[in-house]
């Protein structure tokens, strides 16, 4: 069991597409704007199921429910929740401007602190992110925008570039510009504030929900102006937080990756290229996102030049 690997879970989003199909040859259902693709979820709405090995056809759940130990290490909890959710994001139209609370409003609120990262994959021409707010923004000046339907001007806007990232703590306002493909990597929570949707009808035609009053209590407002981390050839750390770690590594076609078992679980994220699981000859390539047990570790190589998001530091 040295590498799980998932069916994904594609999300209708309206502002969504279909370019999973071209960037990273998914079959997508026939008619539809998908725009997540959730690759990695243990949530009572939404469950990962194995597609390959031993465990194939399992939940997620079930699969750490009978064997935490072997999954997780021998200290994990069966009845908690596998803490990371992993999502490819195919942004055809900007998202609303939104926050996730933090935790120390969350559970007043009933919701789930939410810290976050994304790796920019593909980005059209003049693609850009928001977030964080201008600086000398204060909470009354941001209502007073609101109210006048005037808010994107307060907001951090910079263009971005092709494996770029930025680290999206709680609290944090933001929204991603159209023509971005993105991978992201979060705690496991599904709770989001929209404050702003310009103005947009959701997929049934109606205004989507707004959170207003959630919002400007998430809000962290002495977050000005964060900036995202440009990409940089070999071993580079692209998130370090209580939540996660997230390293980017490039590995030249023939070199070998090897992971040790029983020292802790990680997930590993195909940006781009193809490794082979050594021990069973398996492949996975752009797009796939799979899970390395505690238990197992794995010996990879690179089938052609490869980079990947390795994700761990989530099991304590």
């Amino acid at each position: 069991m040295a590498i799980i690997k998932f069916i994904p879970l594609y999300q209708e989003r309206v502002w969504g597409g279909r370019d999973l199909e071209k960037h990273l040859q998914r079959s997508l259902p026939k008619s539809g704007v998908f725009g997540e693709s959730w690759e990695v979820v243990d949530r009572p709405e939404a469950q990962s199921v194995v597609a390959n090995g031993e465990y194939s056809g399992n939940t997620l759940r079930t699969l750490i429910k009978e064997h935490a130990a072997t999954i997780m290490g021998p200290s994990w909890n069966p009845e908690r929740t596998f803490p990371i959710l992993v999502k490819w994001l195919d942004c055809q139209e900007r998202l609303s401007l939104q926050v996730h609370p933090p935790m120390r409003i969350a559970p007043e609120l009933k919701g789930e602190p939410k810290t976050e990262c994304w790796f920019i994959a593909e980005c059209a021409e003049g693609a850009g992110l928001l977030a964080g707010l201008r600086k000398g923004v204060t909470q009354k000046t941001f209502e007073d925008a609101l109210a006048k339907n005037e808010l994107e001007p307060l907001c951090h806007r910079f263009p971005i570039h092709k494996g770029d990232h930025i680290f999206i703590p709680s609290g944090r306002i933001h929204a991603i510009d159209a023509g971005n493909l993105i991978l992201e990597i979060q705690q496991n929570s599904d709770t989001t504030y929209r404050v702003y949707d310009w103005g947009r009808v959701g997929l049934d035609g109606k205004p989507r929900q707004l959170h207003i009053n959630q919002s400007i209590q998430s809000i962290d407002f002495t977050d000005f102006e964060p900036q995202p981390t440009r990409s940089a050839t070999g071993l580079q750390t692209v998130a370090d937080c209580a939540e996660f770690r997230i390293q980017k590594m490039d590995i030249a076609e023939g070199e070998h990756i090897h992971l040790p078992k029983s020292t802790q679980p990680c997930l590993i994220g195909i940006i781009s290229g193809l490794l082979e699981d050594i021990e069973t000859g398996s492949t996975i390539s752009r797009g796939d996102n799979v899970l390395i047990p505690w238990a197992s570790g794995a010996s990879l190589k690179a089938k052609k030049a490869t980079t990947l998001l390795l994700t761990n530091r989530f099991s304590t």
